[in-house]
């Protein structure tokens, strides 16, 4: 599974990072931000699904993760 970072700190979004406009529909408790950290995991080291992003937001942090990999 290839996961990426969310974090509450908000006063520093880097390059490849998205602020999330829609974090208390995603389920979190504070405004944050997607950021381009990327990580892999094994699938069973995942408990539970907390919350998901909403459609606009996986959009935006998809192309900002994309243009801070150089995929764009």
């Amino acid at each position: 599974m290839i996961i990426t970072a969310i974090t509450s700190r908000i006063d520093r979004v880097l390059i490849g990072d998205h602020l999330i406009a829609d974090w208390q529909i995603a389920g979190l408790l504070f405004p944050s931000v997607a950021t381009a950290v990327v990580r892999t995991i094994k699938q069973d080291m995942v408990n539970k699904k907390l919350g998901s992003l909403s459609i606009q937001d996986s959009s935006e942090a998809d192309k900002k993760l994309k243009l801070a990999l150089g995929l764009i």
